[in-house]
């Protein structure tokens, strides 16, 4: 048998965030940088001016002591500054520690010391939120304030801009790096245990930002501008900043205003081409626009939308009444996120092309799927059969950072997501339900998230989440929380009619719970959690059976 053949290429070309750093310096010096300050003011700064602050950045946290392997953690709004640590850290062979600041006390105080943060650069508008964790931060040796704000009690506080003055200008001298290194931390928000470090590599984030630039996924170039709504503190704002940097378009920061008031200024103003957020920030987007006819959104012909199922009646009125295209991604913090998307081939505007639109789409090239039964077996791709989606690929995660706990997480090389789906023959993914989340009934499986986006589909309906409740006689019922738009007089039974032909009859609600507001986590996801420990307690709000 005859020795295989090598091929003559450069294999040993590292692929890391100096590839990205180096080529917005030399191919789009000019792309813009917008950084919000206050609703309607902002701040602009080239390639070239971001470039020159983070080496000045990389001397400074040289000068503070940080090591290749250190963690710096990161407590900010979508910013300039917290771009420029998006490269500036991982640049010297450090590892970008991005804390989300909407996560407990709890949370982050664990959080923080089990990755054991060196420093942590704060926002001066979250100092009050972080002060009062400091001395639970043994491990932290400085807090650098962000803006002109008070510093409050931090312990060892500096002051951003005058850590870069200090510095000093002049091209930085970064080492060569393993494309292996981490690169990034960002922690899951689990609803179970503690929460879960993902250690995304430069090879991850390099592949996966030439990933964000397939024109059948988010298809990012240079003639885009990209409003990343996502928050910086999540999964790497889906890869935006880095797809944004390697692509040379201009980048988009909202800072903490993301009201829908203040967005559609916004994109009026700056006219972006792709924004990248979760489906209840949409919804307000478009109810704030049906209102005011007079905001113009049509310049997001690449609107992303992901965290949880995108309703299709959401994607098609923002086509109808505002000629904004959204598209689906589905993803999670493991996946770097962005692992399908939805994005079929044109044709007329058919029902089976709107059913396309609304499943979360085709892997993206390098991302393997398969589905799994509770057996192990492999489910086929018929888009009927169902079960549990498991994923592999360069940029899909291995394992935990420090847990040796949660092994059954990854299968042979497989990730488990957790989610169930099916697939057609096509490779179009319909997830039907979180496998926490789906509802047993009579034993038949009800999908909460078909039922829900069926009821969001009711033109008085803001939000649904459906959860199960226990029943006597069938074990699981489907319990609908909704919102309704302020001044509807909706009952259950008009949803149950607008259910009626769109659902299975024994899918149909057995009770509903209307209430101001449906609980969200840190991310923007409906938390069902909060909902079933209300309703196991009692005390969920708005409880009305069908008569």
């Amino acid at each position: 048998m005859s020795a295989s053949l090598r091929g003559l290429m450069q294999d040993d070309f590292p692929l890391t965030l100096h590839h990205i750093r180096r080529r917005m310096r030399a191919c789009s010096p000019d792309a813009q940088v917008v950084s919000v300050v206050e609703p309607g003011t902002v701040e602009r700064a080239s390639h070239a001016q971001l470039l020159e602050r983070i080496d000045r950045l990389a001397r400074a946290l040289r000068s503070l002591g940080v090591e290749q392997g250190d963690r710096v953690g990161t407590f900010a709004w979508n910013t300039q500054h917290h771009l420029e640590l998006y490269f500036a850290i991982p640049c010297i062979g450090s590892v970008l520690h991005t804390l989300n600041v909407r996560l407990f006390e709890d949370q982050l105080t664990y959080i923080v010391n089990h990755a054991g943060d060196k420093l942590i650069f704060v926002d001066d508008s979250l100092v009050p939120t972080l002060e009062p964790l400091a001395r639970k931060l043994p491990g932290v040796s400085h807090y650098i304030v962000m803006g002109d704000g008070d510093a409050g009690d931090l312990p060892n506080a500096l002051r951003y801009e005058q850590l870069l003055r200090d510095a000093g200008p002049g091209e930085f001298e970064y080492p060569e790096l393993d494309e292996r290194q981490a690169a990034a931390l960002c922690y899951t928000s689990g609803t179970t245990g503690n929460p879960k470090g993902v250690l995304y590599s430069h090879r991850s984030i390099s592949l996966h930002s030439t990933g964000t630039l397939i024109s059948d996924g988010l298809g990012l170039s240079r003639g885009d501008r990209v409003l990343a709504v996502v928050p910086m503190f999540h999964a790497n704002a889906w890869g935006l900043p880095h797809g944004a940097a390697l692509a040379g378009a201009d980048l988009i920061l909202p800072n903490r205003f993301l009201a829908a008031e203040a967005l559609a200024g916004l994109i009026a103003s700056e006219r972006p081409t792709l924004m990248g957020c979760v489906p209840t920030i949409f919804a307000d987007l478009l109810r704030y626009a049906d209102a005011h006819p007079e905001v113009d959104l049509s310049s997001l012909t690449k609107a992303t939308c992901g965290g949880s199922a995108v309703p299709k009646a959401l994607m098609q009125d923002f086509e109808a009444r505002h000629r904004v295209r959204v598209f689906q991604a589905w993803g999670m913090t493991e996946t770097s996120p962005v692992a399908t998307f939805s994005r079929p081939r044109e044709r007329k505007h058919d029902d089976g092309y709107w059913d396309d639109r609304a499943k979360q789409g085709q892997p993206l090239p390098w991302v393997e799927l398969r589905l799994v039964d509770d057996a192990g077996a492999e489910v086929p791709w018929d888009g009927e059969s169902t079960g549990e989606i498991e994923v592999r690929g360069p940029w899909i995660a291995a394992r935990y950072f420090k847990d040796e706990s949660s092994e059954e997480k990854f299968d042979a090389g497989w990730l488990r997501t957790g989610d169930i789906a099916a697939v057609d023959e096509r490779g179009f993914v319909q997830i039907t339900d979180r496998a926490k989340d789906v509802i047993k009934s009579g034993g038949e499986w009800i999908s909460s998230v078909e039922l829900e986006n069926e009821v969001m589909s009711h033109p008085d309906v803001i939000e649904a989440a459906v959860i199960a409740k226990p029943d006597e006689r069938w074990a699981e019922r489907p319990l609908c929380c909704v919102v309704v738009r302020d001044g509807a007089s909706t009952t259950t039974a008009d949803i149950i009619e607008h259910l009626r032909d769109r659902v299975a009859k024994w899918w149909l609600p057995d009770e509903f719970a209307f209430m101001a507001e449906i609980p969200k986590t840190s991310v923007g996801k409906f938390d069902k959690k909060v909902l079933r420990t209300s309703l196991s307690e009692g005390t969920l709000e708005g409880r009305t059976p069908v008569s």
